[in-house]
Formats: structure tokens, sequence, C-alpha cells
């Protein structure tokens, strides 16, 4: 797995390389935790003060690259997203503790025609925020675990 972390919109000290760089790795474990197999190619960067991106390239299983072959690229979506929500803790987790900030929203998304290239974005709340993060909020919706 190639693992390329861009410098941070907001600096280039050594502590935000290696925050990126500690997220690049937390997300391929998750895939490989959640389908079995992580993506070839990660790359963490900061969009801006409080936006981190995630591209996972790669990211398809077997199993998944035959529903892509048979035309079923929305229930390969629609799968992929319901496991992404499913453990919106376990992606919130690594960005606060690389960070020290609470994430706000989480977006996920795959195009299975790009041979399962994903991105995964946290939108951060302020430095200093007290409130519940989105991994919390996580724990009390129904079905968005």
């Amino acid at each position: 797995m190639d693992v390329q972390d861009a410098a941070p919109a907001t600096g280039t000290g050594g502590g935000e390389q290696r925050a990126l760089a500690s997220i690049s790795s937390e997300m391929v474990r998750i895939y490989k935790d959640q389908f079995g197999r992580g993506p070839t190619k990660v790359r963490t960067n900061w969009s801006g003060p409080d936006v981190i991106t995630v591209t996972l390239e790669d990211t398809l299983t077997p199993a998944e690259r035959t529903l892509a072959s048979m035309g079923e690229h929305q229930r390969l979506r629609d799968t992929r997203m319901f496991f992404q929500y499913a453990t919106v803790a376990e992606f919130c987790r690594p960005i606060e503790r690389a960070t020290g900030r609470k994430v706000r929203a989480f977006v996920s998304g795959i195009d299975t025609l790009a041979d399962g290239l994903a991105v995964e974005l946290f939108v951060l709340h302020p430095e200093g925020f007290d409130g519940p993060s989105r991994a919390d909020l996580a724990k009390s919706e129904p079905g968005l675990g």
C-alpha cells in the first residue's frame, strides 16, 4: 500500500505530517477490518482549516468487482455506504485523536467505475468546542452506528 500524505493547508510542521500519516494508516486499518482488504494507495490532506480529506484508491473486494462487472453499481454504492455509516465512530475517532478536534460531519463516497476510488471527508469543529462530536451523535441515531 502506498501512503502519500500532503502537507496540511495550515502549515508544514512535522507534527502535522505525523498526524496525516497516522490518519492514513488508521483509514487503511479500518478498510481492512471492514472489507477484508485495504486500499492500494491512500492520501490524507487538509482541505482548508477545518476539513480533512482522505482519498483511498483500489478499494473494491473481489466480490465487489464482480458486482461492478455485472453493472450493479448502485447496489455496490448502497452496500458500501451502509457499512460506512454503520461505523461512523470508527471513522471519526482517529481524526479526533490525530487533530485534537471533534468531528462535526462525516461524508463518505465511492466511485465504483474508478476501481473503487473512495473519499472520506471530515469537517471539524473549531478548537475548544465542548459539545458532542459526530461520533458521539452516531451512538444515539438508530441504524447509524
